[in-house]
């Protein structure tokens, strides 16, 4: 089996893995509907001038054709836990098919990554992936990379858009459904009244989890800006400020790991007993579910997020292959709970979770 092929059903594994949505904890969803494989054909097998003498010569291919590629994956990352870990599966698939990427994180400012796709298609990318939390300010760039031949991927944030730049597909999870995930969980829970605080003004992502909560919890939502994860004093005050103005929430739930535990200490300083979620994954949020005082936090599976555009990208450009059928790749929701804690810690210190 050659380098192709390998490549092949590694990705095909990967897939099945995304389907499953991280279903440590039993969940899953219907994603295998979202994935078609096209243009899989490697060669006839009737080649009249003898297989065995084109195989070596595609063999010395495959072992070659990524070497002169250059991949640039552009997102609004931060230097936190969660981008670390998705940068970590991005740079794992480009050495796995000998390919170069770079990396561009933008820390949320939409103009730097905005800039940055356009110095990617001047330089000539051979393809680019690109988170779309701010969608007015990246779609036209990301249109120009399209027109200009790149392929381009959206991955984290973007599944609402990439059809609409001309993206081959996107990789993440659907924010809403997410969302309606949390929501029917603070239903199991007992919970009245979740204050779903966010932490990024402009990421649409973030306000569709909340979106999504408001759709399936039964009881009241509140949903407010409660500052930057760079800034988690701040973020832990503006919590506090919203908890000690209504005494009725009894849940809390925080579209990321940092601004989750920043509600998790907010309620602990003002002796408030809340029903706590989260969004992704931190050694300190794993270690306060284990703990139970964070009920469950929605995976995402960022790993996969980095290292699934590479692998496409790259079997794009040397087979022309694609994935998705036009919809989706999903690598969530799954959830992590107290029952489940202690196996996904054990992937987290390997760096891939």
């Amino acid at each position: 089996m050659n380098k192709l092929m390998k490549l092949l059903a590694l990705l095909f594994a990967l897939t099945l893995v995304a389907a499953a949505c991280g279903s440590d904890d039993g969940d899953s969803g219907d994603d295998d509907d979202n994935m078609e494989e096209e243009g899989s054909d490697s060669g006839d097998s009737d080649d009249e001038d003898g297989d065995a003498m084109d195989d070596s010569d595609d063999e010395e291919v495959d072992q070659t054709q990524g070497g002169d590629l250059t991949f640039h994956m552009i997102t609004h990352s931060d230097d936190g836990p969660f981008w670390s870990v998705l940068k970590r599966g991005a740079e794992a698939a480009a050495e796995d098919v000998g390919v170069e990427l770079v990396w561009l994180g933008s820390n949320n400012d939409p103009n730097k990554q905005a800039n940055d796709i356009e110095a990617a298609i001047a330089e000539g990318s051979n393809g680019i992936a690109a988170s779309l939390p701010s969608p007015d300010q990246l779609i036209p760039v990301l249109q120009q990379a399209v027109e200009a031949g790149i392929p381009v991927y959206t991955l984290n944030s973007g599944v609402n858009d990439y059809q609409a730049i001309g993206a081959t597909t996107h990789v993440g999870q659907t924010e809403v459904i997410a969302g309606n995930g949390a929501g029917e969980r603070f239903n199991a829970l007992g919970a009245t009244h979740v204050l779903c605080g966010f932490q990024e003004q402009d990421n649409v992502a973030l306000l569709e989890r909340c979106q999504g909560l408001e759709e399936t919890f039964d009881g009241e939502v509140t949903t407010e800006f409660m500052g930057l994860d760079a800034d988690q004093t701040a973020q832990e005050q503006g919590i506090n400020a919203a908890l000690s103005a209504d005494d009725s929430i009894d849940g809390f739930l925080g579209v990321g790991p940092v601004i989750t535990m920043s509600g998790f200490r907010a309620a602990e300083a003002l002796g408030r007993d809340l029903h706590i979620g989260g969004f992704d994954i931190t050694p300190e949020l794993l270690d306060a579910i284990e703990g139970g005082n964070v009920a469950f936090t929605v995976d995402q599976q960022q790993y996969l997020q980095g290292y699934i555009p590479v692998i496409l990208m790259f079997l794009e450009n040397t087979n022309s292959n694609t994935l998705g059928g036009g919809l989706p790749i999903l690598t969530g929701p799954g959830f992590v709970t107290p029952e489940n804690a202690p196996s996904v810690k054990a992937l987290v210190e390997a760096g891939t979770r």
